[in-house]
């Protein structure tokens, strides 16, 4: 039952996301907590701030106008003090002229008590990479930004970006 209840938050979440509405997810973060965004790119980076996931989604409906989250799966592990979510996402966008936008999204949560602690998202980074390309092609400045990170991101080191 926990994990239906979870799962069904989950899927109402994204619901929401969908029609431009961020504030429950926002409202399901934890006081601390820590949202990893992998890649090299605007929409990259770890933010553990609510001001700074609240730029994040404005600047991600900004670069992918009409985003929509199709929730393919969910899989709700362990006890409510210590809850792992996994989820597969498709990502679409429905604006390009040749045809949608589309990408798979995956997810790992972690959740204590009904708050998220941890989000990592993982996605077909290159594919992310040549929309971003074509976006800022057609006058997108913002496609070639630097991430809204509360840290330093990726971090220094030979194969990552200084």
């Amino acid at each position: 039952m926990y994990a239906y209840i979870v799962e069904n938050k989950l899927r109402k979440t994204f619901a929401a996301i969908n029609t431009g509405d961020v504030s429950l997810m926002l409202d399901s973060l934890a006081t601390d907590f820590t949202y990893r965004f992998e890649g090299d790119s605007p929409i990259s980076g770890l933010r553990n701030s609510r001001a700074s996931m609240a730029l994040w989604w404005e600047r991600l409906y900004r670069l992918f106008p009409g985003l929509q989250f199709e929730v393919k799966e969910v899989a709700v592990i362990g006890p409510p003090w210590d809850t792992r979510i996994h989820a597969v996402l498709n990502f679409i966008v429905p604006h390009q002229p040749d045809g949608p936008y589309k990408n798979v999204v995956m997810q790992l949560m972690r959740m204590r008590w009904g708050k998220i602690t941890y989000v990592h998202t993982l996605e077909d980074t290159q594919r992310c990479s040549r929309y971003l390309a074509w976006s800022a092609s057609q006058g997108c400045d913002e496609a070639l930004a630097a991430p809204i990170t509360d840290q330093t991101w990726p971090g220094p080191g030979p194969f990552l970006r200084a």
